[in-house]
């Protein structure tokens, strides 16, 4: 909103100053400011008053050191997340680009399945929260929401190099490049994304079906809304399981964001995309803001959330940074960079999977189930090795720099 209004300022009155609104990086900076200042200012206020409201965290004894004192602490602090992310992104960005409306939309629709969740847990008293398949059912939803406008939208497109003669029907973008040679640019609605380590680096859902021959294109729709919704899910869930000890899944996720915010950033700008080789996405730099926003906001947290914590984010936090984190990267079009990116949530989700698996696969074939990991997800089985949760976490975020690092340098590697 301040962007609209400064902007019609400068155009009117011409006041001296307001022009550098027009630059993402100053409102970026303006953004994560102000994301730092309502976490950290108005999250102790929300604090003091889900304590006031008795809204704790009820702790079921699972065996693991000093886990029985955190009991009671304060839980739905994911809302101090929310607002950290919601309010610079309204002040800054620009509120009808397309991107923007879709990260909003996520952060609302995952926010409130996880004030659900956190609301029977708390008020209703009951453990299990709200049943699984809703919350699937929640995430689908979303991803057909984010798949469906991806693939109809006018306004996202992909700027191509195209070969003259081109279609008649699309403008004709012309430029030089670093090596001084005319090249023709078109933007074009695709359903190409970014392939790590490829020399060609796109990957193109809509043939993923060539094999079945004539008419595969018919098919384009649901191969893409099906990864889409795979993604979402995943990541979502995979930030819901690491969120088990203090400040594990808010400093993975700020990581997570600051590395968002260079690929936003690149994929956004002309120079930079042609520089790098990449795909440039018009209009897709605004998300610059929301990703400062984003990084501010979990930053701004872990004041209150870092070892000993003060409050749990609850799944109101959890399940939305995992589904800003995957639709972000999916209107980027860098949704296969998220294995690496995001290392640390896959491997939590996938030791669970493991553990489950195997412990039925035994119970069924020998009697008795058995176990790969002495507790899951995984930061659960190094406590029960006796690692302090403070290492514990600091070592996951160390691996979370190395993924990040690795996640940028395959711009460039390939």
């Amino acid at each position: 909103m301040l962007y609209y209004l400064f902007n019609y300022l400068n155009k009117n009155y011409s006041i001296p100053g307001l022009g550098v609104f027009q630059y993402i990086t100053f409102r970026t900076a303006l953004a994560v400011i102000t994301s730092l200042l309502v976490t950290t200012v108005y999250g102790r206020r929300l604090i003091d008053y889900l304590r006031f409201k008795q809204v704790g965290e009820t702790v079921r004894n699972l065996g693991l050191e000093g886990q029985m004192q955190k009991s009671g602490t304060p839980t739905m602090g994911g809302l101090i997340i929310l607002l950290g992310i919601l309010v610079p992104t309204l002040l800054f960005a620009k509120l009808g680009n397309i991107y923007i409306i879709l990260m909003i939309v996520t952060t609302v629709w995952l926010g409130a399945i996880g004030f659900l969740d956190d609301y029977i847990k708390v008020f209703r008293k009951n453990k299990e929260g709200l049943a699984g398949r809703f919350k699937i059912v929640g995430q689908v939803g979303l991803a057909l929401i984010v798949g469906w406008t991806m693939y109809f939208n006018t306004n996202i497109v992909i700027r191509q190099e195209v070969k003259l003669p081109v279609k008649a029907d699309v403008p004709v973008d012309f430029h030089l490049n670093k090596r001084n040679v005319p090249v023709y640019t078109q933007d074009i609605h695709s359903t190409k994304t970014t392939m790590p380590f490829y020399k060609n680096n796109e990957f193109d859902y809509g043939k993923v079906l060539k094999f079945i021959g004539p008419g595969y294109e018919y098919y384009a729709l649901v191969v893409f809304l099906f990864f889409v919704i795979i993604i979402i899910t995943f990541i979502s869930n995979g930030a819901n399981i690491t969120d088990g000890i203090d400040g594990l899944a808010t400093g993975t996720s700020a990581i997570i964001g600051i590395t968002l915010i260079i690929l936003a950033y690149v994929s956004g700008n002309i120079e930079i995309a042609d520089y790098l080789n990449i795909m440039f996405i018009p209009n897709s730099g605004e998300l610059v803001i929301f990703a400062g926003a984003f990084v501010g906001a979990c930053v701004g947290f872990l004041w209150y959330n870092s070892y000993p914590a003060q409050v749990f984010m609850g799944d109101t936090g959890s399940l939305a940074i995992g589904g800003i984190i995957a639709v972000f990267a999916i209107v980027i079009r860098k949704e296969l960079l998220l294995p690496v990116l995001c290392g640390v949530f896959v491997i939590e989700n996938v030791s669970v999977i493991m553990q489950v698996g195997w412990f039925k696969y035994t119970k069924k074939k020998f009697g008795e189930g058995r176990r790969v990991f002495l507790m899951a997800p995984l930061h659960h089985h190094y406590q029960k090795k006796g690692f302090h949760e403070a290492k514990i976490v600091t070592r996951f975020w160390i691996i979370g720099i190395l993924l990040a690092i690795i996640t940028i340098i395959t711009l460039k590697l390939r």
